[in-house]
């Protein structure tokens, strides 16, 4: 069994919520033995020499408060959605708002169209991630802007669950600059209407984790065209343009 599977059913099935968040910090052992060896086999897998058509990776989005965590804002919302290759699968999901009691600003709201009355009644941020990390396993993660989910996926880790995020995050411009090296593709809006991608309600994670999908897997596409096997090929060639 996967070690993170096995780690979150060993938290959810028997831990409480006041060990959960303390689980690093126990002097058992055993426990601490465990948590060490996990990191240790999360940071081993090595996805790099994977062919494109058999990589596995879940791709994410986060709604948030605003772009700061270690200033108090908030993930409002998780949504992911599993690949392989490039292939996006729509059946293989997982979407949760997440619990906030603090007011939202008028610009979030009318956003992302998420309401305090949703929020008051979603599940705590810690069970969330349970879900998340059971969702995810071990797969590599990917996500645009990957920088702004990074942060928040490290703070929330760590002040909630009391580890260290460990997870591979790949932007969806690793694959943009490769394929179109000349055009100035900043926004998802940008990406996805460059390639003719349709998002069915921007600002909502999970279909934005959908979108996002898709433009990865345009990328996978289109790079494995120009020649690229893996994505120790994809960071060789950057490195060599950089």
């Amino acid at each position: 069994m996967n070690p993170m599977v096995r780690f979150i059913k060993q938290l959810s099935g028997k831990l409480s919520p006041s060990m959960y968040t303390s689980v690093a910090h126990q002097t058992d052992p055993a426990s601490i033995a465990f948590l060490r060896q996990l990191q240790r086999d999360v940071k081993a897998k090595d996805v790099l020499q994977i062919p494109f058509s058999e990589l596995k990776v879940t791709v994410f989005d986060l709604e948030t408060t605003g772009f700061h965590p270690q200033k108090g804002d908030e993930i409002l919302s998780i949504g992911a959605v599993k690949m392989v290759g490039d292939q996006v699968m729509e059946d293989e999901t997982y979407y949760s708002l997440v619990n906030c009691n603090e007011p939202l600003s008028e610009h979030v709201k009318n956003l992302t169209g998420i309401c305090e009355g949703e929020l008051a009644e979603a599940p705590s941020l810690e069970q969330v991630l349970k879900e998340f990390y059971q969702f995810i396993e071990s797969q590599p993660l990917v996500a645009h802007h990957a920088n702004h989910e990074k942060s928040f996926m490290q703070h929330a880790t760590s002040s909630v669950l009391k580890l260290n995020f460990q997870h591979r995050i790949m932007d969806t411009s690793f694959l943009t600059k490769v394929v179109v090296p000349k055009k100035d593709l900043i926004t998802l809006d940008d990406c996805c209407n460059h390639f003719g991608i349709s998002i069915e309600k921007r600002h909502h994670a999970l279909h934005d984790a959908i979108g996002t999908a898709k433009l990865w897997a345009e990328g996978v596409r289109l790079t494995q065209q120009l020649g690229f096997s893996n994505l120790s090929d994809v960071y060789a060639h950057l490195a060599k343009i950089s």
